[in-house]
């Protein structure tokens, strides 16, 4: 699965400049057969294809919760990595869910008009993982090693993070741009380990394939906890139709209240709605997916879809003290409050 790309500003720029074209047909899915005008239309742009994070959104559009809610909802995967943040920033698309560091860095670095309205994971699935037989269970491991990830500016002050606040010399690790063959390239030897891969997806996959694997989680070792997928709104549309994405969260959280109670009838609408030419799922890779996911996206202090001004302040100072933003934005400049 692909992970967050910080050429997000680029794109943003391009778009916001008039560059851009209209959402793509993709795998578009809408609420009902109904031609109802009175239905508020929104385009939601995922961050990547149909998969395990997203069952919630198919079982709240096949259910008919957005149509109760007066919307009738377009949901498609992205036709370029960074579209869920650039197109809603031009207003191409309405909703997208993209990442928390990158919702900060836009808008510090090129003030992007997007504000994040609500959380949905709320801890961390990004992992450094390792075959077992490398013995990388800590950041103390990492020494002399090679680490393989897909080029970006937060895998690297990631690492740095952990090496540093561990008591090791982050220049004792050796960082290899491996972009996206961050499975292949453990497999075959290329690296000892990697970050980027995700505990939902990365390593079910690779148990299915017969591979023991070990891993930790950044934020065990003084990287803060922050939230792995956040939906976004552009700062018009929070300001003039707050009712309308409130409608949208809510019937979110009827379809995520679904996805706990009967997760693999949940599931098989999730199936149901794959992208079999550009991402085909394996059922029981996504099941394992749907066990790791519901306890991180819904805990018991934190709500599916909430989010907290600490959180968002904590990784605020994080990304400034690792030299990813150059200012420290309010936190009212990158999160929204949305009742629903």
């Amino acid at each position: 699965m692909k992970k967050r790309i910080f050429a997000v500003l680029a794109a943003c720029a391009l778009l916001m400049s008039g560059c851009a074209g209209g959402p793509t047909a993709g795998n578009n899915t809408e609420n009902t057969g109904d031609s109802n005008d009175d239905l508020r239309e929104l385009t939601v742009v995922l961050d990547w294809y149909p998969n395990a994070l997203h069952a919630f959104l198919y079982q709240a559009e096949q259910a008919g919760y957005f149509a109760e809610e007066g919307l009738t909802v377009n949901i498609q995967p992205p036709a370029g990595v960074n579209d869920a943040m650039s197109m809603v920033a031009a207003g191409k698309a309405d909703i997208g869910l993209y990442y928390q560091q990158d919702v900060i860095q836009a808008r510090v670095e090129q003030n992007v008009p997007v504000k994040s309205i609500g959380a949905v994971v709320q801890a961390p699935l990004n992992i450094v993982l390792s075959l077992k037989d490398k013995d990388i269970t800590e950041p103390a491991d990492l020494v002399g090693k090679t680490i393989g990830y897909a080029g970006t500016e937060l895998s690297e002050a990631l690492i740095h993070s952990i090496m540093q606040k561990s008591g090791q010399d982050p220049s004792s690790v050796k960082m290899i741009d491996v972009g996206f063959d961050l499975m292949s390239s453990m497999v075959t030897g290329n690296v000892d380990a990697t970050i980027g891969c995700l505990v939902n997806h990365e390593v079910p996959q690779m148990e299915k394939e017969g591979f023991e694997v070990n891993y930790f989680f950044p934020d065990d070792y003084g990287v803060p906890q922050y939230y792995e997928g956040v939906f976004l709104a552009n700062d018009e549309m929070i300001e003039n139709e707050p009712d309308v994405l409130a409608r949208f969260l809510r019937a979110c959280a009827k379809g995520f209240d679904d996805f706990q109670t009967d997760t693999d009838s949940v599931l098989q609408v999730l199936l149901g709605n794959q992208d079999e030419s550009n991402f085909p799922l394996d059922p029981d890779v996504e099941k394992q997916s749907c066990q790791t996911l519901l306890p991180l996206m819904e805990t018991a202090d934190a709500p599916f879809l909430s989010q907290s001004e600490a959180c968002w302040q904590e990784n605020i100072d994080w990304m400034y003290d690792e030299g990813l933003i150059s200012t420290k934005p309010d936190v009212s400049e990158v999160m929204a409050t949305i009742d629903f």
